[in-house]
């Protein structure tokens, strides 16, 4: 159905998904160029060129030309299997798009594209009486599975990121309480178990800023976290991801405080 609508379209049989009848000065690469990003996001899984050439209509050698342009300028993305996702700078375009529209993103749809942009598992979470809840999950493959971070389950604050950066938006009093209550259980042997450790790293924290912990939470494992306002004034939230190893890529870094900004848009 969508291969037949795409052939009338470029035929000039029927008018644009805009209701813009086709002009005469259409210039086609670029009509082309956006048919292929408009199939690679909406595959829901990588394509590589021979499929996104079969869901175009186009010759091979032309859906070579315009996938790898389109890589070059950062709106699809290369996996290590050969197949394309959509790339960074469609990230970095998304809140614009959505305001442009008078659209708030629904923090699923955020978390998605974080995931699909990243790769990376990434979660939605709010501490409620000093446990982490997990809100909402999309799993990515460059990230292992954690049995313990999925929708509805609880954790401890003190040993995850998604934890310390909410634990940065309480009063130095309450967040002590809380931990008092909770306790300091120890996930892995480089888990804070002293007050005075995780007090150390959360009052380097301001809100907004990104929290990182590295195998605290689970052996070779990193997860980063960062806050965003909630439905209710004093309410926050938490958008976090995580990734296999000790380190945090820096573009990951950055592809989580843009879902923040996104978060935050939506929220406000």
């Amino acid at each position: 159905m969508f291969r037949g609508r795409f052939l009338q379209v470029h035929a000039g049989r029927v008018p644009s998904p805009t209701g813009e009848p086709t002009p005469t000065d259409l210039i086609r690469s670029v009509s082309r160029a956006l048919r292929v990003l408009e199939t690679v996001a909406d595959a829901g899984r990588p394509l590589p060129v021979k499929a996104i050439a079969r869901r175009c209509d186009l010759n091979l050698s032309t859906a070579y030309h315009l996938v790898r342009t389109l890589s070059y300028e950062g709106y699809l993305r290369r996996l290590t299997g050969g197949g394309y996702v959509v790339g960074p700078q469609l990230a970095s375009h998304f809140g614009e798009l959505a305001g442009s529209l008078g659209q708030r993103p629904a923090p699923n749809a955020v978390l998605r594209h974080l995931a699909q942009t990243t790769g990376h598992t990434a979660y939605l979470a709010r501490l409620e009486d000093g446990q982490v809840i997990i809100i909402d999950v999309v799993e990515g493959a460059r990230s292992p599975y954690l049995e313990d971070l999925q929708v509805g389950l609880e954790t401890a604050a003190h040993a995850t990121a998604l934890g310390k950066a909410l634990l940065a938006t309480l009063p130095a009093g309450q967040r002590r309480g809380l931990l008092g209550r909770t306790g300091l259980r120890p996930f892995t042997r480089n888990t804070p178990t002293e007050p005075a450790q995780v007090e150390a790293e959360i009052k380097a924290l301001r809100p907004g800023d990104v929290a990182v912990e590295s195998g605290q939470f689970r052996e070779q494992v990193s997860c980063a976290g960062t806050v965003v306002p909630g439905e209710r004034p004093g309410h926050w939230l938490a958008v976090g991801v995580s990734t296999r190893g000790l380190d945090l890529p820096g573009p990951l870094l950055l592809r989580l405080r843009l879902a923040a900004d996104d978060l935050r848009t939506g929220a406000g």
